[in-house]
């Protein structure tokens, strides 16, 4: 029993002990019939790196970006936007290109580089320095380009309003991205 002073009769639970019980349990998560949506069953749980389409989904994005060792990756394409996983090696970088009508956000997860933007391909006067959990905003007609600068793959994620790639865009490499995208 603890000593409180005043504990009986004057100050009635005034002082009484308190118990600390920890959190509650959470209530568990399930999959939905035949996997159609991804629901992590347990914080380690991995995330099939494919197009979920149009379909309601949720995910741990971190987790999904870390977990990505493609150079592209469509995770999910709506009418209005797609997101898409990005693993930029070493020394690499995503290639200078321009979405007229595109704007794009990115956000790094893993790694760190440089983010350059300008109004040609020869005119790049916005430089910044980007690390882990830094955001970058492309508005529509940029040029930019992202090159990883750091000893370990950046790993990202990158959301376009309206979508750029087809649906089920998988690049394992840039090269193929390249040759993907001359021949569309």
């Amino acid at each position: 029993m603890y000593y409180y002073s005043y504990m009986y009769p004057y100050h009635y639970y005034t002082k009484a002990p308190m118990y600390n019980y920890g959190r509650q349990l959470q209530y568990p998560t399930y999959h939905v019939k035949n996997n159609e949506y991804w629901y992590p069953q347990h914080k380690d749980a991995r995330v099939t790196l494919k197009d979920y389409g149009k379909q309601p989904f949720v995910v741990n994005i971190e987790d999904a970006a870390e977990q990505n060792n493609t150079f592209r990756t469509a995770l999910w394409t709506g009418d209005n936007l797609q997101v898409t996983l990005m693993s930029i090696p070493v020394g690499s970088d995503i290639g200078l290109e321009v979405h007229p009508n595109v704007d794009q956000f990115l956000r790094i997860e893993e790694g760190q580089g440089v983010v350059k933007m300008g109004d040609s391909e020869s005119n790049l006067t916005f430089q910044r320095n980007v690390y882990e959990d830094y955001a970058i905003m492309v508005p529509a007609g940029k040029w930019h380009n992202v090159i990883n600068t750091g000893n370990e793959p950046l790993k990202l994620y990158s959301i376009y309003a309206p979508p750029e790639h087809p649906y089920g865009t998988v690049h394992p490499t840039k090269a193929v991205a390249i040759a993907a995208e001359n021949h569309s």
